[in-house]
């Protein structure tokens, strides 16, 4: 197996039950083995489907004031910011809270479901890699936070009642973060091959040049230059993901640019008896902080501002590092690469939290509030951030400080 963070090849043998293999050198997690890995996950996501079908279709959230009364469900906000204009915010909501996560439950239902069959479908294969892809976009522990925030900013205006769908959100974050903590990536290949799915390849040769399939994590003996595509999945090998440093350099520039008209312009505005001020993103931590609430502005201040410049910021580091050749610190800055790559999404906190306002609050002259346009800017930003963080590759620290050379683990 080869470390998909540092490129160090290691002789992995056959696990035992609850065993987990790490990487000698960087210490991330090459390979866990669970017997029950598919059936626990299974059963997790058969419970996440229950869920999901919950949270749509019960009561979500309702709010109350002067007399009016105003309900929401789970994809209300998505319609109230395309009808205001946002399709752009509508659509990147639509697919980190709705699409991706039943589009990943629905996928690992079919595919570990169909695992159990004595004739499984050839296409699971296929299908467990769209489900692998979504992993990335489905953010409802994301969403849960922005509920948090959103009730807290609703409370002092009105009356606010939670209902059961909100409370299978909850249930449904839950579900998928313990799906996804039974499954492992190399389990599920295996089992793959176990049925007949996928050939099974032959054992490589350390001392010959190896790849790793960017796709299933196989390692095979591939010359040089060479085109192959991977024995086990058939999607086309790369010793290194392609202009890894030259794709992730633009897409750094580009949320720079956009990080300014993200700050700048208004993410929302509340317009209350016919008199309103726009909100910035610091403005609303400003006027958290005012309230009081100085967990909550910090947490906001932590994830909408901080979290996207120093993810900036590390990007940077990690890109100047890697074409400098740098040797020093080379696990710290692998470690940096893994905070940058996993703490992104939370900047998606703001645009959560103005999605449930922009539902919920609409009661005409009484009070009202609008998405601004910085809202899409910032969104933008935090959709390219981590596909710059997706697209660079860490093993490319390790190769430019010369420390794959004979990669092999002692």
């Amino acid at each position: 197996m080869e470390c998909h963070d540092c490129g160090l090849l290691h002789e992995v043998p056959i696990l035992e039950d609850g065993t987990t293999a790490h990487c000698s050198r960087c210490h991330a997690t090459l390979h866990k083995f669970r017997i029950t890995s598919l059936n626990n996950a299974f059963a997790y996501t058969c419970a996440g489907l229950v869920f999901f079908l919950m949270a749509n279709f019960l009561p979500f959230i309702s709010l109350e004031i002067s007399g009016q009364f105003h309900a929401a469900s789970l994809v209300t906000g998505i319609f109230a910011l395309y009808n205001q204009g946002l399709w752009e915010l509508a659509a990147v909501v639509a697919l980190t809270m709705f699409v991706a996560p039943g589009l990943r439950l629905g996928s690992l239902f079919i595919v570990l479901g169909c695992l159990t069959f004595k004739r499984p479908p050839r296409w699971l294969p296929d299908l467990y890699r769209f489900a692998t892809l979504l992993a990335h976009w489905a953010m409802i522990e994301v969403y849960m936070l922005g509920v948090f925030v959103a009730y807290t900013k609703l409370i002092d205006l009105a009356s606010v009642t939670v209902g059961a769908g909100l409370l299978s959100l909850g249930a449904l974050m839950l579900t998928m973060i313990a799906a996804g903590g039974a499954l492992d990536n190399e389990t599920v290949w295996r089992a793959f091959e176990r049925r007949g799915l996928v050939p099974s390849p032959l054992k490589t040769d350390s001392r010959r040049p190896t790849c790793q399939c960017h796709t299933c994590g196989l390692v095979s003996n591939v010359e040089p230059g060479a085109h192959d595509d991977c024995p086990r999945c058939g999607m086309a090998l790369h010793y290194r993901k392609p202009n890894s440093v030259s794709r992730t350099w633009a897409l750094v520039a580009s949320a720079i640019i956009l990080y300014l008209p993200a700050n700048i312009f208004p993410v929302m505005t509340v317009i209350s008896l016919g008199r309103g001020a726009p909100d910035t993103i610091i403005s609303g931590v400003i006027e958290l902080a005012d309230a009081g609430m100085w967990p909550l502005a910090a947490l906001v201040f932590f994830a909408s501002i901080l979290v996207p410049v120093l993810k900036l910021i590390g990007l940077i580091i990690l890109l100047i590092t890697t074409q400098r050749g740098m040797a020093r610190r080379l696990h710290d800055r692998t470690v940096l690469y893994r905070i940058v790559e996993a703490v992104g999404r939370w900047s998606m906190i703001d645009i959560f939290m103005i999605s449930i306002l922009v539902a919920l609050v609409q009661l005409g002259q009484i009070a009202t509030i609008e998405p601004g346009i910085g809202a899409v800017a910032f969104a933008s930003v935090v959709v390219i951030t981590m596909i710059a963080a997706m697209n660079f590759d860490p093993r490319l620290m390790w190769d430019a400080a010369g420390a794959n050379r004979g990669r092999r683990s002692q």
